[in-house]
């Protein structure tokens, strides 16, 4: 088995990794400085926790996270969606790569899975549950 010959799903390479977080680096200075002039997305605060790139590096998928805007994911991703030949373009100025990967912007729902998994943890029937397992432990020491 070759290098080449390793098929999709497994761990990202080192260079996916560097490339991904230079694309990142660029990605959120572009969007803090206000680089986009769009008003709509100057109302938000827009937070890029990860880039991900294809094994090529000719596709780069940034995950956002807007601070602030709760129900306005969907039309901050399309915004951002739209603007991606802008910052493509960016990009190619500030990278000094072959080609410089396609962009494209998906919600980044990390948090949101953490919080569900946190509230389910909270629940009374967990609790419960881990009261029980604590006290047939205590039953098993006592023998």
């Amino acid at each position: 088995m070759g290098r080449g010959s390793r098929k999709g799903g497994g761990m990202p390479s080192q260079r996916q990794l560097r490339v991904g977080e230079l694309v990142r680096k660029s990605l959120s200075e572009c969007l803090t400085r206000g680089e986009i002039i769009d008003p709509f997305l100057e109302q938000f605060v827009i937070s890029i926790p990860e880039v991900r790139m294809s094994p090529d590096l000719t596709l780069a998928t940034a995950f956002v996270m807007p601070l602030g805007a709760p129900g306005e994911e969907k039309a901050i991703v399309d915004a951002l969606n739209g603007h991606k030949k802008y910052l493509r373009g960016r990009l190619g100025r500030d990278l000094t790569l072959k080609h410089t990967p396609d962009l494209r912007f998906r919600y980044d729902e990390t948090f949101d899975e953490a919080s569900r998994i946190d509230a389910l943890l909270d629940s009374p029937l967990v609790q419960r549950d881990l009261h029980h397992d604590d006290a047939s432990e205590d039953d098993t020491d006592d023998k």
